[in-house]
């Protein structure tokens, strides 16, 4: 069988101070604030377990983002040379999945907020994991 399209629905959006692509933080060590992830309902069981402390991986699907574009100048500096979106962060390409290590500081029902994450207010979450110990984790 040759699946040639996909289909994800949003599981929630990120609550967030930053609402401005261009003022946002490349990345999280950038001064990037602590957000809260919103689940929505029908995903709440898929929360059990989740605590302060704990470290993710957040998939989010960077809706405003161009899926035209397969070179860029790294970090929109223009005096570099441009590169494929592959060996770059860019949040443009042809699906703009964006990657984000997280730490859970609250979870309080379907909310989560987590530490420095640079995604901006509304942009939807289609996945979320936890980031493996180097030992064997078994989850």
């Amino acid at each position: 069988m040759n699946v040639t399209t996909f289909e994800l629905r949003p599981i929630g959006r990120v609550e967030s101070t930053l609402t401005a692509l261009d003022t946002a933080p490349r990345q999280a060590d950038e001064g990037a604030p602590s957000a809260w992830l919103v689940f929505e309902e029908e995903v709440r069981d898929g929360l059990a377990n989740l605590r302060p402390g704990d470290q993710l991986i957040v998939l989010t699907w960077l809706d405003r983002a161009r899926r035209d574009v397969l070179v860029v100048h790294p970090r929109g500096d223009t005096s570099r040379p441009r590169e494929g979106v592959f060996s770059t962060r860019s949040p443009h390409r042809p699906n703009p999945i964006g990657l984000h290590r997280v730490l859970v500081v609250a979870v309080e029902g379907l909310r989560v907020q987590v530490d420095h994450l640079e995604a901006v207010h509304g942009t939807p979450i289609v996945d979320v994991k936890p980031v493996l110990n180097e030992d064997i984790d078994e989850r």
